[in-house]
């Protein structure tokens, strides 16, 4: 176990760094960084005075040069001007050019500032994942226990109306995108137009203080998505293991049909499902995207369509930072978990 440990960290450390790599390329391509010298100067500024601006800032560097920079395993850049003024990407306004540090990125915990927000890139990221997480939490405190129960009933008599009538509403979920399903919920349940303003079609009090009426919305929109597709694969799972020998032998032995469930089918059909769950949290990351904006609740997935829009590309890759950890933390989680769920690969 411990060798698989070091494994699979090893490669979340290489999967980390490749994929950051790849999102401060995107984020650092000549038009994104025009767009950010026009932003910082004026947005007059002509061809030269764009040049000039970034090479005073350090962005004409190398890439990998300025990647190890932001990573902080690269000493920062420093300019100096004619008159004796320096500036450099670790000396702050108005301190001692010689007692900064060499090196200031994300190994120092320096993740720079916003040009949006002029706000550490830390703090905004610290606050908007706290809101997110509520918001996940609860997503799958409802989906979780209700995708096992449809996937359990539907697969304990496969075929039966029962089984066809929670797998085609598993289903039809999963074939709705959030925008569709949080719409619909909103003009159902949110609008005056229906009549049914059982709940608030903005989430922004929610931040505050989360209450049924403000919060169960969005919850209830991410949840359906990932909901169908966590139940269908418990069904599958559960009506694989239903006609398993041991099952069979079993009900031939008169053991109660809810006894065989509970202690004899539940625990192997879960295994699958397990790893599925785990799978949710990088798509609950893109629906949170997709529902924050949609419901004006100020999260992770809020910041980021700000960031992207305004082309804020330290609080951009902060956030891919944060997402791509989640991501891969949940997975060897995952991992971990199926391993002692399943005796089978824990003796190999």
């Amino acid at each position: 176990m411990l060798f698989f440990l070091i494994r699979r960290i090893g490669t979340m450390i290489l999967t980390a760094l490749c994929l950051s790599f790849i999102v401060f390329f995107l984020t650092n391509l000549a038009p994104n960084l025009e767009k950010v010298a026009k932003f910082e100067g004026n947005s007059r500024m002509t061809d030269p005075e764009v040049e000039l601006w970034l090479e005073n800032n350090g962005f004409h560097q190398p890439l990998l040069k300025r990647y190890g920079e932001w990573l902080g395993a690269a000493p920062g850049w420093v300019h100096e001007y004619p008159d004796g003024r320096v500036t450099g990407r670790c000396i702050a306004p108005g301190s001692d050019p010689a007692a900064v540090p060499a090196f200031c990125g994300i190994l120092q915990g320096q993740w720079g500032e916003s040009r949006v927000f002029r706000e550490d890139v830390s703090t905004i990221v610290a606050i908007r994942l706290g809101q997110t997480a509520k918001l996940m939490f609860w997503v799958m405190v409802l989906m979780v226990p209700t995708a096992l129960i449809i996937g359990v009933l539907a697969g304990m008599k496969e075929g039966s109306v029962t089984d066809r009538v929670l797998s085609t509403f598993s289903i039809a979920t999963t074939a709705t995108p959030e925008y569709v399903s949080g719409v619909i919920l909103i003009a159902v349940f949110a609008s005056s137009a229906v009549g049914l303003k059982w709940f608030k079609g903005t989430a922004t009090s929610a931040m505050d203080g989360a209450t049924f009426e403000n919060f169960f919305l969005p919850v209830l929109t991410i949840a359906l998505y990932g909901m169908g597709y966590v139940a269908r694969m418990t069904r599958a799972s559960m009506a694989e293991v239903m006609t398993a020998q041991y099952v069979r032998t079993a009900r031939l032995k008169g053991v109660a049909f809810h006894n065989i469930v509970l202690k004899h089918a539940l625990r192997n059909a879960l295994i699958a499902p397990f790893t599925v769950i785990m799978l949710q949290f990088p798509w609950l990351l893109n629906g949170v995207v997709v529902v924050e904006t949609l419901f004006n609740y100020k999260g992770l997935g809020w910041a980021l369509v700000q960031a992207a829009g305004n082309n804020d590309i330290d609080l951009l890759l902060g956030i891919s930072v944060v997402s791509v950890f989640v991501v891969l933390v949940t997975q060897l989680i995952s991992d971990i978990g199926y391993v002692y769920l399943n005796p089978r690969i824990r003796i190999s």
